[in-house]
């Protein structure tokens, strides 16, 4: 999991290009004003899901793992808190692989309280949450990058 914000360009230099190519498509483009559902970016290689719903319970909220792609989520209206922990501290149920999805239940290792501009990475070790909320239940907007595992 990496944990940061799209304007710290120099920071993240170090990433994979793809990765950096999400953050830099990110920084140029407004993600709020893209259609809901699956942006093109780089075909298979790197897309965008822009997502928008409203926060809620922990408990209303599920874990998942990916084991074709990593998800870089990036806010760009409300906030929300995403959870996360490491895929060896989780109870793992079977992949789909049609969906890239790993389902799984466990405990909260980290969370993060994501903001506009903020990204998180996670990898397909790092389980995650979104959607939680942070005082009470909110709309937000974000893109979720798919970046295909090397």
């Amino acid at each position: 999991m990496i944990y940061g914000s799209i304007h710290h360009e120099k920071t993240y230099a170090f990433l994979p290009p793809r990765i950096q190519q999400a953050l830099a498509f990110a920084r140029e483009h407004d993600l709020a004003a893209l259609p809901t559902g699956r942006n093109e970016i780089a075909g298979d290689d790197l897309y965008v899901n822009i997502a928008h719903y409203t926060t809620g319970e922990r408990s209303e909220k599920i874990w998942e793992a990916h084991r074709a792609y990593i998800d870089i989520h990036v806010l760009s209206e409300g906030t929300e808190i995403i959870d996360v922990s490491l895929i060896e501290r989780m109870q793992i149920h079977p992949y789909e692989e049609d969906k890239d999805y790993v389902p799984a239940d466990g405990a909260v290792t980290s969370s993060t309280i994501m903001r506009p501009g903020d990204f998180l990475i996670c990898y397909p070790e790092d389980v995650h949450r979104s959607g939680v909320k942070v005082d009470e239940a909110a709309p937000l907007k974000k893109g979720i990058f798919k970046v295909r595992v090397e």
